[in-house]
């Protein structure tokens, strides 16, 4: 049961040091401290790690593991510490969250050099990619009192999903120091808005330096002054907690906006947005100090059962794996689902499960990847949802059919794609 109160303040400000709030940063420093340092070390030595490999060159790879490795030593006691257990598919058995069928911004900063700011992106501060050893992948870092936003506007309809992974750090105040997400209607298409509810309309979600989370809807328009909600969750069990990593998704119908922490939908506002002039067209990260990465946009929720009985084919994007591995990440819960429930309704229906890969890596070891993530699924399917296994074949075509060029992050996750043909 969530418990939902007013909050009086407009804007994500951290409230006046109090005496509970020195005691946990005393706590939390030392960690964090040493959370930076891993980062900051590793900076220098994982440029190389994120190129394609030409099997021709030099055997480099093996000085930068071990460099990597050396100057990732002075977390390793921190990250016992830190780093959370791996969550199992299962644990998001109340995952209803389905990602939007057509993706149209995705940025998870492969792309870009460590100690530069993204290109997709714009900011009224600063901020830069960075690397851990405690999370895989490339990282936006910011931290301080100002906003970044997706550079371009956003031509978003009724209904689409946002997702992104966050881990709240160190702020500049010593302790864990919040973040805040902000789905906006832009007044200004190429500069910043300001003010405590900038923009036309807008929805905010932020987590306060203690771990609360909290919501906010307003719209400017006359019209619409008095119909914006507030609201906070007092449940412990999603405060956020610093260096730790979380998945939000956020599901967005009409005027109702829905928004899940991992695997719990801590806020749904049936209507958040109730006058037909707003248009969301910005996301923006904000205030205080958090890592930022997999910013996923995607239109138009997959009608499964239609595609499959009636187009003999679903092409899915709602099923996500780690990087390079095929092991299944537990967001993927709602859809494998939605094709179980499908597969389940319609009992005479064989499939062929096909996996796509972008064309990162060498030819061979995307077609091995790809082989192996169908495989994964179709396991999936028969131990989490009792799919019979003969019921379905499994294949994978690596990089060699794409849909779209491989030449942008956004066009290289539209090519990772799972497919589900009718036999």
């Amino acid at each position: 049961m969530f418990m939902f109160a007013t909050i009086a303040t407009a804007q994500v400000v951290n409230p006046v040091k109090t005496t509970e709030k020195k005691s946990e940063q005393k706590v939390n420093q030392n960690v964090d401290q040493t959370i930076n340092k891993g980062l900051n070390s590793l900076e220098s030595g994982v440029k190389g790690m994120f190129k394609k490999k030409d099997k021709n060159a030099p055997d480099t790879a093996t000085t930068q593991k071990k460099e990597a490795e050396a100057s990732s030593n002075t977390a390793k006691d921190t990250s016992k510490v830190v780093q959370q257990e791996p969550t199992s598919l299962q644990t998001y058995s109340k995952f209803d969250f389905v990602p939007g069928e057509k993706v149209i911004f995705f940025d998870d900063f492969s792309g870009e050099n460590i100690g530069d700011f993204p290109a997709a992106w714009n900011t009224n501060g600063s901020g830069e990619i960075v690397t851990s050893n405690l999370f895989p992948g490339k990282w936006l870092k910011y931290s301080g009192r100002f906003a970044i936003w997706t550079d371009e506007l956003l031509k978003l309809p009724d209904n689409y999903t946002i997702e992104f992974d966050v881990v709240p750090i160190q702020g500049e105040e010593g302790g864990m120091g919040g973040y805040s997400f902000r789905l906006m209607q832009s007044i200004n298409a190429k500069s910043w808005d300001g003010g405590a509810v900038p923009g036309k309309a807008g929805f905010q979600f932020y987590v306060e330096y203690f771990g609360r989370p909290n919501y906010r809807t307003y719209m400017n328009e006359e019209e619409g002054q008095l119909l914006g909600v507030t609201g906070h969750i007092d449940n412990d069990e999603f405060k956020s907690k610093i260096n730790q990593q979380y998945h939000i998704s956020v599901w967005v119908q009409k005027s109702r906006v829905r928004l899940y922490q991992n695997e719990n939908k801590i806020i749904d506002l049936p209507k958040a947005f109730p006058l037909a002039s707003v248009k969301m067209d910005r996301i923006r990260f904000e205030e205080n100090a958090a890592l930022i990465t997999n910013v996923r946009i995607a239109v138009g929720a997959p009608d499964m059962r239609s595609k499959l009985i009636t187009e003999g084919k679903i092409v899915s994007y709602g099923i996500y794996f780690d990087v390079n591995s095929a092991k299944l990440k537990p967001e993927s819960y709602g859809t494998l689902k939605g094709i179980a429930d499908v597969l389940k309704e319609n009992p005479d229906v064989r499939v062929t499960i096909v996996g796509h890969t972008d064309s990162d890596g060498s030819d061979a070891s995307n077609l091995d990847l790809s082989k192996r993530r169908a495989a994964s699924v179709k396991a999936e399917l028969t131990k989490t949802f009792g799919i019979d296994a003969a019921r379905m074949e499994t294949d994978g075509k690596g990089e060699t059919v794409p849909v779209a060029e491989n030449n942008s992050v956004t066009n290289k996750a539209l090519n990772r794609r799972v497919e589900f043909i009718k036999l």
